[in-house]
């Protein structure tokens, strides 16, 4: 544990997971930028990361265009990988899946909502449709529909995606281009005498290490990393849970990622199935709570795959694990950029389960403000602290 090379860093990022991992190396892509950066990680088995226990998977259909200009920025990342990481012939292609989500509404006001959204995101140029109830059936004859109106979908940059090589490849080529990780963790912040600043960060392993900038890229952990700076921040674990399945009697194409009124989703994942959701209480947890509510399958999940998909009446269960979304209690957006007190503390907090599609857009963004003190790609401030502090919610309505 420890032993970083140096005694001050010009930014530590606090976690090294997805977002730790994407602002190190989007530091190393900006010009004129040399500053020396260390990644601190409690964990470098990321056993329980919330980036290991992702469904991997982007989507356009936000209510948000911001939000939707993220995920296109995320969907030409994806797709111009190699190019992104240098072309290098060991860098490969990620692999992609583009069976789009299915968002199906059983209700006249959330039909209008989808249509409302749906034009909302053509016009930020996603390929999106709205469905009606036969349009539906038309294309997947395998849902039961009698109690749904209508759909948004999307086969366009909407689906699964290698999320887990796109992680390697951040760290991989971030330390390649001369970031410092460090197996260790973060236990205390010390601030300047006017609170206006972080001066250095303790680690567990007993060194003190001077600080430019620091990042909390903690994930579900963010508001304890926060706390050291005397900072509060409404993210708290919450728990997803994730179900592979078999089925006696599989779909004859595949099965997009389906949005069901029950707040249950299923899609194709390979040759089985992958189904997942909130448990119907969902209270903030523990950060080291990963136990499993087993009845929660038949209670929950079966019946409500089963109804949408009679198919799907003889399933086996062969894979389960439970996660943590990095829950934003105040409105399920992110949190982005600096403090208004404590001026060297950055955020990159809150992402609610939309992180890793979130990624690159997100990293640069934070890797600019950090480099030259403003976005320069897309503006990220309506992510800010600010509206945290003035208890203002940046309304997306798309939470899955």
């Amino acid at each position: 544990m420890g032993n970083s090379q140096h005694q001050s860093y010009d930014v530590v990022i606090v976690g090294g997971a997805i977002y730790g991992s994407s602002v190190a190396w989007w530091l190393t892509q900006m010009p004129g930028f040399q500053g020396r950066i260390l990644v601190v990680e409690r964990d470098p088995s990321y056993t329980n990361a919330s980036t290991s226990h992702t469904n991997s998977c982007i989507r356009q259909q936000f209510s948000n265009p911001l939000n939707i200009q993220i995920s296109r920025f995320g969907a030409e990342f994806i797709k111009n990988f190699r190019t992104f990481m240098g072309g290098g012939g060991d860098v490969p292609e990620l692999a992609t899946h583009n069976f789009g989500y299915m968002y199906l509404a059983d209700t006249a006001e959330f039909a209008h909502t989808l249509r409302e959204s749906q034009l909302i995101q053509t016009a930020q140029g996603a390929h999106t449709r709205h469905l009606s109830r036969d349009e539906i059936a038309a294309a997947y004859p395998f849902y039961q529909l009698d109690d749904i109106l209508a759909a948004n979908h999307n086969l366009v940059d909407e689906g699964y995606f290698d999320g887990g090589t796109m992680f390697d490849w951040f760290k991989r080529m971030a330390q390649r281009n001369g970031v410092e990780y460090i197996h260790d963790e973060v236990i205390s912040m010390t601030l300047n005498a006017a609170g206006t600043e972080v001066t250095h960060v303790t680690l567990k392993s007993g060194d003190t290490i001077g600080c430019g900038t620091v990042v909390n890229a903690s994930g579900p952990r963010a508001v304890a990393t926060a706390g050291m700076a005397g900072i509060d921040l409404p993210v708290r674990p919450r728990k997803r849970y994730t179900y592979i399945f078999d089925a006696a009697q599989p779909l004859d194409r595949d099965l997009p990622l389906t949005i069901d009124p029950s707040g249950v989703h299923m899609r194709t994942e390979g040759r089985y199935y992958m189904a997942g959701g909130p448990p119907d209480d969902d209270p903030d947890v523990d950060f080291d709570d990963f136990g499993f509510d087993h009845s929660l399958w038949e209670s929950k999940f079966w019946p409500a795959i089963a109804n949408r998909v009679p198919a799907f009446e003889q399933i086996k269960v062969i894979n389960e694990w439970v996660g943590h979304y990095a829950y934003n209690t105040l409105d399920q957006n992110a949190v982005i950029g600096h403090h208004h007190i404590v001026a060297n503390f950055i955020f990159a907090n809150g992402f609610s389960g939309h992180g890793l599609q979130q990624s690159p857009a997100m990293g640069r963004g934070i890797a600019e403000l950090i480099a030259y003190g403003e976005y320069r790609s897309l503006d990220l401030a309506p992510f800010g602290y600010d509206r945290i502090a003035n208890q203002q919610t940046f309304l997306e309505k798309a939470v899955i």
